[in-house]
């Protein structure tokens, strides 16, 4: 079961792994978990929340070893990224909550991660120290200076072992680049350049230099007036390091060749879902708007999630997607209520399982979807705090919209849409997944 591969039966049974975070019922906002994130290998798991925290969890040994596999995860570093600023140009408070994390492949045994909020990307290195240097000639052990009349002989220092320390430093701190909200950032497959996304325009920077990034994509109009779309989200390629797509609010996405130009303002693909007349309403062109788009494993094909539904596209198919899947088509009557509560503005991500045979997105009342591609079976999930035993299977939810109510179903009027799933992520190699839930973060696998 290390791929990612669904059972024999064609169907992940999912069960209760752990939860973390507080039970109380009341929330602080800064708590609220933002995005979720596992590093290339699944041994580390990261959190930012609205607070401009970061919380990395790491997979216990033990869990990793045992048969069957668990998938544990123990907290292993919590560092502040980012403070609430201040733009007095602008006369803006500028908030410290996290949009994105995203990791860099290990080269040492040093981590790196890359954190941003709406303005400033850090870059920080995350490593272990076990050991300490004692007998320093020039300072005393509490680190204070010797005088150097009293030292009448040299010390050989010696290294010591010490209990393990868990460092977090900001190696690198881009900022000023973006003159509106930071949506996306993404590492190229090169290890040496990232993308930074903003409503209107894309950067490209190399992670050793911090003054100065090279706008790819700008999409302003020289009349704000005329502005009829947003950037809502981009990504690398996970291969072809000249390659990447970016998703917008009216719907489509391009796919643009830095080989091409040096600008990729002209786009070399542009996938797009011809809209079916007989749907239009006021919200079509709200719930059309893309909130997440996501690059498959192999590269061949992408995930996009609009308000209704996820769409699987081919990359060497423009036209139309080759798969959709509906997310919460029994919202399509509430969205008068969705729009007036401003729901309709949420803003969900979607994800890949490890070997792209699975993708996994959020809904409200708790509720996440897993789709699996081969067998076109669906199905709700919930994380709820009374199945919090390990091991507990988790039961299918279904939703109903008519008068009739079976035992295990919910009535649609009786969905929560205060506690909403926009972050999820999948284990890159195996069936274990991370759900944000408010301030929770859950984590499930499948029984094996």
């Amino acid at each position: 079961m290390d791929s990612g591969e669904p059972s024999s039966n064609g169907d992940i049974q999912w069960c209760f792994s752990q939860v973390k975070g507080t039970l109380e019922d009341d929330v602080t906002e800064a708590d609220i978990i933002s995005c979720v994130e596992f590093n290339h290998d699944g041994d580390l798991l990261a959190t930012g929340d609205k607070g401009g925290r970061v919380v990395i969890f790491q997979r216990d040994p033990i869990s990793k070893n045992s048969i069957p596999r668990r998938g544990e995860y123990n907290v292993y570093s919590t560092f502040q990224s980012h403070e609430p600023e201040f733009d007095y140009l602008k006369s803006l408070e500028i908030e410290e909550k996290i949009n994105k994390i995203r990791w860099l492949k290990r080269k040492n045994p040093a981590h790196f991660l890359l954190s941003t909020n709406d303005k400033t990307i850090k870059l920080w290195k995350v490593s272990e120290r076990d050991k300490r240097v004692e007998g320093y000639n020039t300072k005393e052990e509490n680190g204070s200076i010797r005088d150097p009349a009293c030292i009448t002989a040299l010390r050989v220092p010696t290294i010591k072992p010490m209990e393990l320390m868990v460092e977090a430093s900001p190696r690198r701190i881009f900022a000023n680049a973006h003159t509106y909200h930071i949506n996306s950032i993404s590492v190229n497959s090169d290890q040496e350049t990232y993308l930074s996304a903003d409503d209107l325009r894309i950067n490209l920077w190399h992670l050793e230099i911090t003054d100065q990034s090279f706008n790819i994509v700008d999409i302003k109009p020289t009349n704000m007036e005329e502005l009829t779309e947003v950037i809502t989200a981009a990504e690398f390629h996970p291969v072809e390091c000249n390659l990447l797509v970016y998703s917008s609010s009216k719907g489509t996405i391009r796919l643009c060749d830095m080989r091409a130009a040096a600008l990729c303002d002209r786009h070399s693909k542009l996938f797009e879902e011809p809209e079916d007349p007989t749907n239009r309403s006021f919200f079509s062109e709200i719930i059309s708007s893309i909130s997440d788009v996501k690059l498959s494993n192999s590269g061949r094909y992408m995930i996009s999630r609009d308000y209704l539904s996820v769409k699987v596209w081919d990359l060497h198919m423009e036209t139309k997607p080759i798969e959709c899947y509906h997310v919460h088509d029994y919202l399509r009557s509430k969205l008068c209520s969705l729009y007036e509560n401003d729901c309709i503005f949420d803003k969900f991500e979607c994800c890949w399982s490890g070997n792209d045979s699975a993708i996994m997105t959020g809904s409200y009342n708790n509720f996440f979807r897993v789709f699996d591609r081969s067998t076109k079976r669906d199905l709700t999930l919930e994380a709820a705090r009374d199945i919090a035993k390990p091991k507990t299977l988790l039961k299918p939810r279904k939703v109903c919209t008519g008068g009739k109510r079976k035992k295990d179903e919910i009535s649609v009027d009786c969905l929560d849409f205060n506690k909403k799933i926009l972050h999820t992520a999948w284990h890159p190699s195996e069936n274990v997944v991370a759900v944000a839930a408010t301030n929770n973060l859950f984590l499930f696998q499948d029984k094996l």
